[in-house]
């Protein structure tokens, strides 16, 4: 059995909008000021969930994604494009334009619960998605990278109150990477 994981840029005051600037928003850009190293490679300790589970994007962010995946050829980005990829979206996808990409079919949390029957599910960016995972009470584990700034404004991951048991912590680059399990889940 696999488990939901959500994997985020965030800063030290909870935002986690537009952290590549691409949105054009007054605070966006705060994770590119660490440089391109500083988001680089697989930060998020995916490893081997990038050949045997799913991501999964809002359109928004597959949309984005898809512009800047496809070309890159390093070993991160290679995994990238080789993984799964499903997408939630009431529109079409043309899997020519990131290779291995579907739409989610059917209700999500519907869809959730039978892929992570079979095998773990990496949800990243795509807020809306994220709240929607959160309201089912789907979501098994957060890592995030949390960067060493605060932007004052901003779309936030936690919008309600939300206990989380912290699994591990540590320095990767000019980041944290923190995992948290949600209560009652086991963290990995």
């Amino acid at each position: 059995m696999g488990r939901l994981v959500v994997v985020q840029f965030i800063t030290l005051d909870g935002v986690v909008e537009d952290p590549d600037g691409s949105d054009g928003t007054t605070f966006g850009g705060w994770a590119m000021r660490f440089g391109p190293q500083g988001v680089a490679g697989d930060k998020f300790r995916l490893g081997d969930m990038l050949q045997t589970g799913v991501l999964l994007f809002g359109r928004r962010t597959w949309d984005h994604f898809r512009t800047l995946w496809p070309t890159r050829t390093d070993d991160f980005s290679r995994a990238m494009n080789d993984a799964d990829k499903a997408v939630v979206t009431s529109r079409d996808i043309d899997p020519a334009l990131w290779s291995h990409s579907r739409a989610v079919t059917g209700p999500l949390s519907d869809w959730v619960r039978a892929a992570v029957q079979r095998r773990d599910v990496v949800a990243i960016g795509s807020g809306s998605v994220i709240e929607a995972l959160r309201h089912d009470d789907l979501i098994d584990e957060y890592r995030l990278l949390t960067f060493p700034t605060a932007t004052g404004d901003g779309r936030r991951l936690f919008s309600v109150p939300t206990e989380l048991e912290l699994v591990s912590s540590e320095q990767v680059g000019p980041a944290s990477l923190t995992v948290h399990a949600t209560r009652g889940r086991t963290g990995g």
